[in-house]
C-alpha cells in the first residue's frame, strides 16, 4: 500500500522529481512513520548549526592523523 501511495505522489501530472529529491522525501516519510523524526530533527539542527556557525577557534586545531 505504501508503495502505491509513493508512486502516486511521484507521478502527479506536472511534477518533476529528481532522484535526490525523491529520496529525501522518502527518507523523511520513513522517519515519520517509524517515530524517529524527533531524534532526527535534533541531530539535523545541530549539524546545520555547526555547518552555518563554525566554532571561532576552529582554525586553532591541529590534524593528528
Amino acid at each position: 500500500m505504501v508503495q502505491i501511495m509513493v508512486a502516486d505522489r511521484l507521478d502527479i501530472t506536472g511534477s518533476r522529481w529528481t532522484v535526490p529529491g525523491a529520496e529525501a522525501v522518502l527518507t523523511l516519510r520513513a522517519l515519520i512513520s517509524n517515530g524517529d523524526f524527533p531524534q532526527y530533527w535534533i541531530f539535523h539542527t545541530h549539524r546545520e548549526r555547526e555547518r552555518l556557525y563554525p566554532r571561532l577557534d576552529q582554525h586553532n586545531y591541529e590534524l593528528l592523523a
